[in-house]
């Protein structure tokens, strides 16, 4: 029986993941969360009344046997006119929909019409906004204040203190507690603490089913730091974050960069040398040279595999 591994999480981070955990000889099912209400999946969300595709169309790509052109194909953005912004990929879903009749058949058939290894599962269907409570500060002190939609939430700056979603108890899909259930491997980010990872744990059912599981469980933590999210924290700010959310128990594994190329663009996240976590810290250079804010795929997912003896098929180099 083939290793099952399931990936949660959303946005670049998840693509990142997928696009190493492909060469595995594995079984993958990713877990994407629903809360985008920027740009095209905006739009679409609000004029069709869509889940957000966006997510989707990029762990499609990230999984299509043909990557490289399925790639170009699927992050096609109209220039001009009445398509101007929008993602062929997520035009195509929305299509998918209208002909299907539901979120979840759209994707299962895409998967199948474009030959893509794996499952996309939403951590719920139900249309959810992620929210923030933050604290500004003046000169009377700190003021707080509750943000909503998670193209705001992104951007709130570094006095984000919870985050929550609306309505506040979505049912979780249950195709994905099931995943979740059976999976041997759970691979928590890489991906925007705040708008990625954390919206998928705070669906009721999720988080329970990740405690449920048999799995090994990492959380792989962000190369760097996101200006409007987490500036300043460090790798066990990250992990400490989730377990005040969520609670403890949810994975047994860190797994952070120590590679941190000169490069004054990016705000590095490092290990917090006087700070002690439960969970065990692994470190290797994961980050791709070329995009220093984020994660090399090949290098994560060899890492991942070392870590954790997962045998990796002879692609994994290609």
């Amino acid at each position: 029986m083939s290793l099952r591994v399931v990936a949660i999480g959303g946005g670049t981070g998840l693509s990142v993941l997928l696009y190493g955990l492909k060469r595995w000889e594995a079984e993958i099912a990713a877990v994407l969360t629903v809360g985008d209400d920027g740009g095209s999946s905006g739009r679409l969300r609000r004029e069709l009344g869509l889940l957000p595709p966006g997510d989707f169309r990029s762990c499609l790509a990230a999984l299509a046997d043909d990557e490289a052109l399925m790639t170009q194909l699927l992050q096609y953005r109209f220039g001009d006119g009445g398509l101007g912004g929008h993602a062929l990929g997520n035009l195509l879903l929305a299509a998918m929909v209208d002909l299907t009749g539901s979120f979840e058949q759209a994707v299962l058939e895409t998967t199948r019409v474009l030959n893509v290894r794996g499952r996309l599962l939403p951590s719920t269907l139900e249309s959810v906004s992620v929210c923030a409570q933050v604290m500004d500060r003046d000169g009377n002190g700190d003021v707080p204040r509750t943000i909503r939609g998670e193209s705001l939430v992104g951007a709130a700056g570094p006095g984000i203190r919870r985050v929550f979603l609306e309505p506040g108890a979505p049912a979780a899909y249950p195709g994905a507690v099931k995943a979740i259930l059976a999976a041997d491997l759970i691979v928590l980010g890489p991906g925007s603490l705040y708008t990625s990872v954390l919206p998928n744990l705070l669906v009721p059912g999720i988080a329970q089913a990740i405690r449920a599981s048999g799995a090994q469980k990492v959380y792989v933590c962000n190369v760097a730091a996101q200006r409007g999210e987490t500036h300043g924290y460090s790798v066990q700010d990250h992990a400490t974050a989730i377990v005040d959310h969520v609670g403890p128990g949810l994975f047994q594994y860190v797994l952070a960069n120590d590679h941190w190329p000169e490069d004054n663009r990016v705000d590095y996240i490092r290990p917090a040398a006087d700070v002690e976590l439960d969970q065990a810290v692994l470190c290797a250079d994961l980050v791709d040279e070329d995009h220093p804010w984020r994660h090399h795929s090949l290098k994560l997912g060899r890492a991942l595999a070392d870590f954790l003896e997962v045998p990796v098929s002879e692609g994994a180099d290609s």
